[in-house]
């Protein structure tokens, strides 16, 4: 961002993260209820090519506002709820948990890997060239889709508008309401820990940025064998709750510690890999009890409502994250996150986690 017009400005920087979200926000519902009455895979693919125009786009840009736009076309692609929808379709419930961390551990892996290829991508193709590579990939998930992706079964039908789930039993379900929360706060603490973590591994931990890999990728790959023993409690020992505010709780003293005991590269580490293990306990698990506590033939749309939830945390993170960063303190952003968490503890802690 240093290296284009307007990019010395913190919040400006902070919105280019986080602006895709707002798109996302705008289109994950009706994406979902679409996906429930035409088919997951034309939403997927068409979610997909709208992804690949905005990295074009972005790709050409030659100013940070030029990429926000195409940040903004890149979430017009609101495919996350047809494609967590299509997963719990082709899965049984007792084994959806499973199914959703690894979907989640493949997206935490990849992103650690392209913290790894990221600085030689960009010394190769620069920044536009990473756009564009994205552009490309998105493209070849189409071609994924269709050709790796087995058949989704058919999608229920309601046979009268009566019998239909209204939308505003979706808004107004309890155990709904507290996961669709704390995906909010979840992504909102993630993007606005991401405004502070790289400087701060630079101007604390004296690591240069094409060298952050080398605290990500271990931190991802800790903390992912870390969460498979989680995972096992709160599936098979029925130790859901416990795990999922647990994980909660481990979020709180993760921002506590970034906050007050961060003055060194090992600490740096050390709370980034709890963070990890703690998002992608969250991470695996809320989306299973968001498909399990949704209606059969509205589950597109209860996945839509979350990953709305979802998205408004990503943008506001990125937005907001920038906005204190700038105007108070690095420290504001993570005591910010703190109060949101115990916010989210508070609500979560009488949910039960088994269907009723």
């Amino acid at each position: 961002a240093r290296h284009l017009p307007s990019g010395h400005n913190l919040a400006l920087v902070g919105f280019a993260i986080g602006a895709y979200g707002l798109t996302q926000a705008l289109f994950q519902i009706p994406y979902g209820m679409l996906s429930d009455r035409f088919g997951r895979k034309p939403v997927i693919a068409f979610g997909l090519l709208l992804f690949a125009l905005g990295s074009f786009m972005a790709a050409a840009a030659d100013d940070i506002y030029l990429i926000i736009a195409g940040r903004v076309i890149q979430g017009a692609g609101a495919i996350s709820a047809a494609v967590t929808a299509l997963a719990a379709d082709l899965t049984r419930e007792q084994h959806r948990t499973k199914i959703m961390a690894m979907i989640g551990s493949s997206i935490a892996l990849v992103f650690a890997l392209s913290l790894v290829a990221a600085p030689l991508l960009y010394a190769a193709i620069g920044m536009p060239g990473i756009f564009a590579l994205t552009g490309i990939l998105a493209l070849g998930g189409i071609a994924a889709l269709y050709k790796l992706v087995p058949p989704a079964p058919p999608l229920p039908k309601t046979a009268t508008e009566k019998t239909r789930t209204p939308f505003r039993a979706l808004l107004s379900d309890g155990r709904l309401l507290r996961l669709n929360l704390g995906v909010f706060v979840l992504h909102l603490m993630q993007t606005a820990m991401w405004v502070l973590v790289p400087p701060a591994l630079v101007q604390i931990g004296g690591l240069p940025a094409p060298e952050h890999w080398k605290i990500y990728l271990p931190a991802v790959l800790v903390s992912l064998a870390l969460m498979i023993p989680a995972i096992i409690a709160a599936e098979k020992r029925g130790a859901m709750r416990l795990v999922f505010n647990s994980a909660i709780a481990l979020l709180i003293i993760v921002q506590a510690g970034f906050a007050w005991l961060g003055g060194s590269l090992w600490l740096l580490a050390l709370w980034l890999l709890l963070f990890f293990v703690a998002f992608n306990i969250l991470e695996a698990t809320q989306p299973s009890l968001i498909s399990r506590f949704s209606p059969p033939e509205a589950k597109g749309a209860a996945m839509g409502i979350y990953n709305t939830a979802q998205s408004l945390g990503l943008f506001l993170g990125g937005a907001v994250g920038g906005m204190l960063a700038q105007k108070v303190s690095g420290s504001a952003v993570f005591v910010a996150n703190i109060a949101l968490a115990l916010i989210w503890l508070a609500v979560s802690l009488p949910m039960k986690t088994a269907r009723q």
